[in-house]
């Protein structure tokens, strides 16, 4: 599944006489991106504008490291009002207005629990998220490129002409270091370089390694934020959680079906599928096997009983209409016959009817006229034909008197 990582400009800082760096206009704005077919490798990368964006089957928004601040505390017992919550216990410890800033808490933390809180601008962040939404560009998670963890990690990058900075990031928050002066020195005795992951951009790869005195892993900052896809932090939260619907949230769905965790959960529902349909092939298989048992089962009796048909079509029919000749050729009545009908009527004509004046004869079928005939009398006749195995219609004037249809053809 193909991820597209949008960085996220940083957020505008006052500069010398308190005059603010200049913030591109909506449509000019650009962003830089890199794109990776399986999370473990980038496969391009550039800067383009949010319309001309490349596809991708999931889009995390990164937030670079400067512009999120982190604090430990204990979470409110607050359930849906703890943004409100947050804002008032952060209130004395934060530089901007609490209504101006957002908060995103640890994944899995709740209310009780000691947990970090992220904090940035809320106004930057829901600016960005609404002009990329009006170019159609989804974002499904909004992550940080550092984290507080229990695995140190530092990073080494440019901070401007020939300085080099360190990123560090450990169990107890994230800070950023000049490497000017003796303090950071003093901050990694020879344990702690040892015991942690380092990385650094490749232009200050060697500077980096000559001041750490070991070796580095080097990093493109599009390598580096492939880490944010394992990573579970969510900074989208409380009024700027994603609101999915249709098709937006069946599609966030289908994302999230496609993760690594649920591959045992697709895997059990392929090999279902896959047993399913197997089981419907061999039903099926005996179905047809059974089927075609009795059919040549039937031919074998008709071949056994009449040696004189040759050419099967239809065995059922076929030996239905050698009995008839056999009772024909021996002279009994058949059920098809007039005599049989005649007979059947007779039992059941009603005592208060006369004998019938007309009737008609087509093999099957006895049809005699109901002129004066009651409604009473017409179910007493039904009735009476019915407990001997026939059946009567009276429609359009006429009675007709056939073989009920359960009984069938012998």
């Amino acid at each position: 599944m193909s991820t597209l990582l949008l960085f996220l400009p940083s957020r505008t800082r006052l500069r010398a006489l308190g005059q603010a760096a200049s913030e591109p206009a909506p449509a000019l704005r650009e962003y830089d991106w890199a794109l990776t077919p399986d999370g473990r490798q980038i496969d391009s990368e550039g800067r383009s504008a949010a319309a001309a964006l490349p596809a991708a089957d999931s889009v995390i928004a990164v937030v670079a490291e400067s512009d999120i601040s982190w604090r430990r505390l204990e979470l409110p017992r607050a359930g849906r009002q703890m943004r409100a919550a947050l804002a008032g216990k952060l209130e004395e410890s934060l530089l901007d207005d609490p209504e101006a800033l957002h908060f995103a808490v640890e994944p899995d933390a709740v209310g009780g629990d000691t947990a970090w809180v992220a904090a940035l601008s809320r106004t930057w962040l829901a600016e960005h998220l609404a002009h990329l939404d009006a170019a159609h560009v989804f974002i499904e998670r909004v992550a940080p490129l550092a984290w507080p963890d229990e695995l140190p990690r530092g990073h080494f990058f440019e901070a401007g002409g020939d300085a080099v900075s360190l990123r560090w990031s450990h169990a107890e928050g994230v800070a950023t270091l000049p490497l000017q002066g003796g303090l950071a020195r003093q901050l990694f005795p020879p344990d702690l370089v040892h015991a942690a992951q380092w990385t650094a951009t490749p232009g200050v790869a060697t500077a980096a390694e000559r001041w750490l005195g070991t070796t580095v892993s080097v990093q493109t900052p599009a390598q580096r934020a492939l880490a944010v896809i394992a990573n579970t932090w969510e900074l989208r939260q409380f009024d700027l959680a994603p609101r999915a619907r249709g098709m937006r949230a069946l599609r966030f769905v289908s994302r999230d079906l496609m993760r690594k965790p649920w591959q045992p959960v697709r895997w059990g529902v392929a090999a279902l599928v896959v047993v399913q349909l197997l089981g419907l092939n061999l039903w099926a298989w005996l179905q047809n096997r059974e089927v075609a048992e009795r059919r040549a089962a039937v031919t074998a009796t008709l071949t056994s009983a009449f040696p004189q048909v040759r050419a099967i079509l239809d065995a059922p029919i076929q030996m239905q209409k050698q009995l008839d000749l056999l009772r024909i050729s021996a002279g009994s009545i058949g059920e098809q016959d007039l005599e049989a009908l005649l007979g059947a009527a007779a039992s059941a004509w009603p005592a208060d009817r006369p004998p019938a004046d007309a009737l008609a004869f087509e093999p099957g079928r006895l049809t005699l006229p109901a002129q004066g005939w009651s409604p009473a009398q017409i179910d007493n006749f039904r009735a009476q034909l019915q407990s001997a195995g026939w059946q009567l219609d009276a429609s359009e004037g006429k009675l007709t008197v056939g073989r009920a249809a359960t009984q069938g053809r012998r």
